[in-house]
């Protein structure tokens, strides 16, 4: 198997989340209040699946590796997806802290939760149907088969240290959150790929 292929596996479930995250803003928005238990297990998926897991993968072994074959780490495509990576920090870490308000009482962090949700949402998609249909075809054909199996160990050891159990832990929480929302994964998909033709149209 090679890296992009378990990096594209990551991004279907990440999608099932963004589309129960769409759901949890029309949601917050109709009752003007936000399910606390739900955002605050939506966040940590975020945090911890999407991008301690999958994007540190990216940032710390994939990128590197592809910038070791030439292509320019300052204004190449890598640089763009660093820089996607920290704007969807910095919705997640809003979406957050509206948590945190409206359980003390903000009755106005409702409006910002489902605001940043979406934004983050908009931003994913369009970033991961970048990954999937530009990076990593370009990944495939630069790196060669002996980086591909050194990703594969790194990979491995990326896992390791977000320690055991955890990845499964938030696959869990993926589950709970689509059975809450009534998303299944066709959905997810067919609205990744509704987003993606409104990118490339």
């Amino acid at each position: 198997m090679r890296t992009t292929e378990i990096l594209m596996s990551e991004h279907r479930v990440i999608e099932t989340v963004l589309a129960c995250l769409e759901k949890m803003a029309d949601a917050t928005e109709a009752a003007r209040a936000v399910d606390v238990a739900d955002a605050r297990d939506a966040v940590a998926f975020l945090q911890n699946f999407a991008d301690r897991c999958h994007h540190m993968k990216e940032e710390d072994r994939l990128f590197p590796a592809m910038e070791k074959c030439g292509m320019p780490r300052e204004a190449g495509p890598t640089a763009v997806m660093r820089h996607e990576h920290e704007l969807g920090r910095a919705h997640v870490r809003r979406m957050d802290e509206a948590t945190t308000a409206f359980e003390r009482g903000d009755a106005a962090a409702a409006a910002t939760f489902a605001f940043e949700a979406r934004a983050f949402v908009g931003l994913l998609r369009e970033h991961i149907a970048k990954e999937d249909e530009i990076l990593f075809p370009m990944a495939d054909r630069m790196l060669p088969a002996a980086v591909q199996d050194e990703l594969l160990v790194g990979f491995e050891h990326a896992e390791e240290l977000m320690g055991a159990g955890t990845h499964e832990t938030f696959l869990a929480v993926a589950e709970r959150l689509c059975a809450r929302y009534g998303v299944t994964r066709d959905l997810a998909m067919a609205k990744a790929h509704a987003c993606a033709c409104s990118h490339h149209g």
